[in-house]
């Protein structure tokens, strides 16, 4: 996993992601999002905390070197 990735996520969000910032970071909108989740298809593991949902950097930055990934292959 890029080291490089995770730490310009964390400099930029902390430790972890909400939806908005998610959906920015991906190019969609939080709705999307939020539908993507509600049926499964979230390509980005999410969790709940106090009744809001985030999405560790960690797997933001996995979710960005896979799709890197496959545009080289």
């Amino acid at each position: 996993m890029s080291l490089v990735i995770q730490a310009m996520l964390f400099e930029r969000y902390g430790p972890r992601l909400n939806i908005e910032q998610m959906a920015q970071t991906i190019g969609v909108t939080p709705k999307t999002l939020y539908n993507k989740i509600s049926k499964g298809d979230m390509p980005i593991p999410t969790y709940l905390d106090e009744g809001k949902r985030y999405a560790d950097i960690r797997d933001v930055a996995e979710y960005f070197e896979k799709r890197l990934a496959e545009a080289l292959a």
